[in-house]
């Protein structure tokens, strides 16, 4: 399963008024772990922005002006997302930028370049399924960092690249899975650096209390379950166990 986690950066709120789209950052997940693919661009977006919407992102329009149009990044960006399941938090707000700059693409070239669905599998909101698994709580990325206990104190500015890195860490801490290859930790194990020395256990352990889910637990954990299933388009380990 291949998995493209998506953000962008913006002159504003609404395309229709003929906002334009200034950083795209993705990174590729595939089977549920992070690679090192991704994809990365400042983009000039052919206007002035205000200075509220620089204190957000921090591009201002010096640093743009002598940055590559969508145009000439439209290719390999499509390139990068062909086949893969689009993960975006609030999806909605980055697909009508998206198609607005393809819609403006394929008139000014001739060439219908149609929609970004056109090109993927299919496309998750992690902000409409944070709020299926956390109903009445809020589902900022920011607040679904602490909620994960996930490190964000390095976001000090919305950025597309680095808020899609941290969007991939809570995508797999909401749906059930490792946030990262743990790469350095092994590195660290097998060179005998960091980590704890494994202490044998005790030859008699005191018995455990076993505390058994009650009703609302359980009903709780089915739904929770179901959301997941639902997210993974059914391709679940213990749907597949079950089978056997």
């Amino acid at each position: 399963m291949r998995q493209i986690i998506l953000d962008t950066e913006t002159t504003g709120l609404e395309p229709r008024e003929g906002h334009r789209i200034v950083e795209i950052g993705a990174v590729e997940l595939v089977n549920r772990s992070l690679t090192e693919l991704t994809f990365h661009e400042y983009l000039n977006p052919e206007r002035i922005m205000d200075e509220e919407v620089i204190r957000i992102h921090g591009l201002t329009n010096a640093f743009l002006d002598d940055k590559p149009l969508f145009a000439a990044v439209a290719q390999p960006f499509l390139d990068f997302v062909r086949g893969a399941e689009l993960i975006i938090h609030n999806a909605a707000f980055d697909l009508s930028f998206i198609n607005a700059e393809l819609e403006r693409l394929s008139k000014a070239s001739k060439t219908d370049y149609g929609r970004i669905e056109d090109y993927v599998s299919g496309v998750v909101d992690s902000l409409k399924l944070a709020r299926r698994l956390h109903p009445g709580q809020r589902n900022s990325l920011d607040a679904l960092c602490r909620r994960y206990s996930i490190d964000n104190s390095h976001r000090q500015l919305h950025g597309a690249l680095l808020d899609a890195e941290i969007l991939a860490d809570v995508y797999l801490a909401m749906t059930g899975g490792q946030s990262s290859l743990g790469l350095e930790s092994h590195e660290a194990h097998a060179h005998g650096e960091g980590g704890e020395v494994p202490r044998p256990l005790p030859a008699s352990r005191p018995r455990l209390a076993v505390l058994r889910a009650n009703a609302a637990e359980l009903e709780a954990h089915e739904q929770c379950m179901a959301a997941i299933q639902k997210a993974a388009g059914g391709a679940v380990i213990w749907e597949r166990s079950s089978l056997g």
